[in-house]
């Protein structure tokens, strides 16, 4: 699910694999891994990527279906 969730918000924002492997300072092919499921991703990326994407990691690992990030902490 976090795959094809990755990829998606990604295509929603017409960039390319290589713009996201620039902002997590990784390789393309890395990159392509984590969409393929071939690479786990790792806390810190993952942290990164629902940042990047303004979601939660909740729904990055699809424990919900809510696209919307919790609010911040006061």
């Amino acid at each position: 699910m976090v795959y094809n969730r990755i990829r998606d918000l990604r295509e929603d924002k017409d960039l390319l694999q290589k713009d996201m492997a620039d902002y997590l300072h990784c390789t393309q092919v890395a990159y392509s891994r984590y969409e393929l499921g071939k690479r786990d991703i790792p806390t810190e990326v993952l942290v990164a990527l629902a940042k990047f994407h303004h979601t939660s990691t909740d729904y990055l690992l699809g424990l919900t279906d809510v696209e919307t990030p919790y609010p911040p902490k006061k």
